[in-house]
């Protein structure tokens, strides 16, 4: 059976947060640290809550690693995971309402059905020199865990 919610680690370093659509929390639930660039939380609350209206102060921050989020609305896609060092790690499929946050590492993908989804990171954009490519794993190497 799958956890609703897994952290993808290498030893110590957190790779990736994976939220199933299956997860319920009544609350507020953030799944990474206050220091990470970009926070994951999931929300649910009963008719009749009320959030106070509020502007978000601006605040530099320092950015070094880009991080994204995936919101998977139709189909199913393969990520697989890599440490810093390029070297494969493990791979999970996700569905429709799944959620990842790609935190470090290197990650690729393999649609296994035809997908939907939307990506949310940090911006600007830099086009190439935001990533570096390498060859990955196929579908036939790929090592899938159902945590």
């Amino acid at each position: 059976m799958q956890k609703s919610v897994e952290k993808i680690m290498e030893q110590t370093s957190l790779i990736a947060v994976i939220v199933r659509a299956s997860y319920q929390h009544d609350g507020i639930e953030f799944f990474t640290s206050h220091e990470l660039s970009q926070q994951l939380a999931y929300m649910h609350h009963a008719p009749g809550k009320v959030i106070d209206p509020h502007v978000h102060n601006p605040v530099s921050r320092e950015v070094f690693y880009t991080q994204e989020a995936l919101f998977i609305r139709k189909g199913k896609l393969r990520v697989d995971f890599y440490g810093e060092d390029k070297k494969y790690l493990e791979s999970r499929i996700l569905e429709a309402g799944d959620v990842i946050l790609l935190v470090a590492g290197g990650h690729g993908f393999e649609v296994l059905e035809e997908i939907e989804m939307i990506e949310v990171k940090q911006g600007p954009y830099f086009g190439d020199q935001d990533k570096t490519r390498f060859k990955g794993v196929s579908q036939e190497t790929s090592t899938i865990k159902n945590s």
